[in-house]
C-alpha cells in the first residue's frame, strides 16, 4: 500500500485525489492568485510523477493534453503519485502571452528565488514544491510565436533509462538536447530528476494531431514506469524509426521578402535541397533556401514575412 500525502497544506488519502492551490501573488486589486495542481495520491506504491503545461501562457496544446490525461487516471488504479499542473504561468494564460507581467519568460527564471522577482517566486515554488518530490518529469510545449514545431520529444538521450521513456512516449522524433540556463528541465535534471520536454504545433492553437500524440505519449509513459495499466486502443502509435536526432541547425533568412515554403513537417531532407524561396514582393526575382545537411524538418516559420537572419526552417540532423 501507499501512504497518505501532505501536500500544499491538504491531506490526501491513500487512493484518492485533491485539488491543490498553490498562493503565488496577490494582483493589484487585492485578489489572491495561485497555481492550480491536481494531485493523485495512488492506491499503490510506485514512482512520483509531474505533468506541467503552460510554462508558457500562450502555448495551448498541453493544457489539453493534461486535461485528457486527468480524466483517464483513477487514483485507486494508480501506483505511485501524479502532480499535472495543466497551467503553470497562470498570468501568461489570462493574457494569452508567453511571459509574465513583468516580460521575464518563465522557462528562463529557475531554479528562482523567493526573494526574487515573480517569474523567480514561481520557479521557486514549482521547483521546491513540486519538482522535490518527484523523480520524473514531463513538460509540455509547443512553438515560439510565428512557428510551429513537429511532434517531438527533447531529452537527454544519453542517459539509457530517459531514452527508454522518450521511445515509450512515441512522437515521430527524438531530439537529444542540452539544457538551457535557466530552464525547468536543467534544474529538474541537476536534481537528478529525468525530464521529458514535449514539443508539438504552435501557440494560441489546437491542433488534434499534436494533441492525440501528446495524450497517447504521456499514458504510455506511465505505462512504462508501472504508474498505470493501458487498454489496447490508449498506447501510443508504435513509431518503428522514429527520427533520433543528436543536433539540430535552424536555415536562417540571407535576405529579407516574402517566403515560400516548400516542405512540410516531418519531411526528409538532402543537403542542397530546397526548401523554400524568399521572394521580392514587386516580382522582381526570388532566392532559394536550401537545407545545409540532411535530416528531417521539426519545425518552421509559419510567418512569411522576414528579415535577414530570420529562423526559417528547423532542421533535425539524423
Amino acid at each position: 500500500m501507499n501512504t497518505k500525502l501532505e501536500f500544499g497544506g491538504e491531506e490526501i488519502a491513500v487512493g484518492s485525489q485533491r485539488s491543490v492551490e498553490l498562493p503565488v501573488s496577490r494582483l493589484p486589486n487585492g485578489s489572491e492568485l495561485s497555481i492550480p495542481i491536481q494531485v493523485f495520491n495512488g492506491a499503490n506504491k510506485g514512482p512520483s510523477l509531474w505533468i506541467s503545461a503552460a510554462i508558457h501562457g500562450n502555448e495551448l496544446n498541453g493544457v489539453e493534453i493534461a486535461r485528457r490525461v486527468l480524466e483517464r487516471i483513477r487514483p485507486e488504479q494508480l501506483n505511485g503519485v501524479l502532480y499535472a499542473i495543466p497551467i503553470v504561468n497562470v498570468f501568461g494564460f489570462l493574457h494569452q502571452s508567453r511571459y509574465l507581467p513583468d516580460g521575464r519568460d518563465l522557462n528562463r527564471s529557475f531554479p528562482g528565488s523567493m526573494r526574487g522577482s515573480l517569474a523567480a517566486r514561481i520557479a521557486s515554488l514549482f521547483l521546491n514544491q513540486v519538482v522535490d518530490r518527484c523523480q520524473y518529469g514531463i513538460d509540455l510545449h509547443t512553438a515560439g510565436e510565428g512557428r510551429t514545431n513537429l511532434a517531438q520529444v527533447r531529452a537527454n538521450l544519453d542517459d539509457s533509462e530517459t531514452l527508454q521513456l522518450a521511445c515509450a512516449f512515441g512522437a515521430p522524433a527524438l531530439l537529444h538536447s542540452k539544457t538551457r540556463d535557466g530552464s525547468l528541465r536543467a534544474s529538474a535534471q541537476q536534481k537528478g530528476v529525468r525530464t521529458l520536454l514535449y514539443e508539438a504545433g504552435e501557440p494560441l492553437r489546437f491542433d488534434r494531431g499534436d494533441i492525440e500524440i501528446g495524450v497517447r505519449g504521456v499514458l504510455s509513459v506511465m505505462e512504462s514506469l508501472n504508474m498505470i495499466d493501458l487498454q489496447p486502443d490508449e498506447a501510443s502509435a508504435h513509431v518503428e524509426e522514429p527520427a533520433q536526432c543528436r543536433k539540430s541547425t535552424w536555415v536562417r533568412a540571407r535576405t529579407g521578402g516574402m517566403y515560400r515554403s516548400r516542405v512540410q513537417l516531418g519531411d526528409r531532407v538532402n543537403k542542397g535541397e530546397s526548401l523554400g524561396f524568399i521572394w521580392d514582393p514587386m516580382g522582381t526575382g526570388s532566392k532559394p533556401v536550401r537545407a545545409p545537411n540532411n535530416g528531417i524538418v521539426i519545425g518552421q516559420a509559419t510567418n512569411p514575412l522576414v528579415y535577414r537572419g530570420d529562423a526559417l526552417v528547423h532542421v533535425g540532423l539524423e
